[in-house]
């Protein structure tokens, strides 16, 4: 079984500098893992009474029935997920708002691989992939794009259920290169574009210290995932770029993927 790490943070206390109002519908962050789900989630967080903030654990199908109540029409909240397309998160989420937060597939191979040989992920079958010198950067990256056999998914399989199955169901499609160029640069008229889509399909009316909201939100130094304050395993070292030969082993796995999700 995986477990993460460093889920608890000092955000709460941010929210309460702000004047918030409740949600009247519950509204969900889905995305694939490691697809950047901690950014969009804090940032909406600003936006969000505590009492409503839904953070036990990131819902996913093995616990879904465990945090029914996240989507509760009656007691709307916010939560935040790792969910399968099927028809039982269909049926379970259909009250919500549903925001869908998906990755590069090129940048998702090294942030995944980052993470699974870092301080803050375990999982019993695969330690040994945070051994030092055991395996090279390229090795780790390939298997982030094929699957660990038997032990971890591959990319096309995380990517199809994650995110392409939700596609034309009414999910608000958020590019995680999206939000990130936004947050830097607030002022920009896509910035303030993107933040207002996003806060409309949530329910949540912009106030007018939105700027200030997600820049506290967004303070990467308060993300433990964040890709700087990972500890690797000593002497790995992984690319700032995807390489082309890995470029081309994802374009040879998912064909088509990229495009789709308007990367192209």
């Amino acid at each position: 079984m995986a477990i993460i790490k460093g889920m608890k943070d000092t955000l709460d206390a941010e929210v309460a500098r702000f004047a918030q109002t409740p949600l009247k519908q519950p509204l969900l962050v889905n995305s694939i893992p490691k697809g950047g789900t901690h950014l969009l989630r804090n940032v909406l967080r600003m936006f969000v009474p505590v009492d409503q903030h839904h953070d036990r654990d990131f819902v996913q199908i093995p616990n879904m029935h465990q945090h029914l109540d996240a989507f509760d029409p009656n007691a709307p909240r916010l939560a935040a997920a790792h969910l399968l397309f099927s028809d039982q998160s269909l049926a379970n989420i259909r009250f919500a708002r549903h925001i869908l937060l998906v990755r590069d597939p090129y940048d998702w191979v090294l942030a995944r691989a980052r993470f699974f040989v870092s301080d803050e992920f375990e999982q019993d079958n695969i330690q040994h992939l945070k051994t030092p010198g055991l395996f090279s950067a390229e090795a780790l990256m390939n298997m982030m794009i094929f699957g660990v056999h038997q032990k971890s998914p591959a990319l096309i399989d995380i990517y199809t259920h994650n995110a392409a199955a939700w596609l034309g169901t009414g999910v608000h499609l958020v590019r995680y290169e999206d939000l990130v160029a936004a947050v830097r640069d607030l002022d920009a008229p896509e910035s303030e574009r993107l933040i207002a889509d996003l806060l409309t399909a949530a329910g949540i009316d912009r106030p007018d210290d939105w700027r200030e909201r997600v820049v506290t939100g967004a303070d990467r130094k308060k993300s433990r995932t964040a890709r700087e304050n990972l500890k690797l395993p000593e002497g790995l070292v992984f690319p700032d770029v995807l390489p082309e030969a890995q470029k081309a082993l994802v374009e040879f796995h998912a064909p088509g993927l990229r495009t789709l999700l308007g990367y192209a």
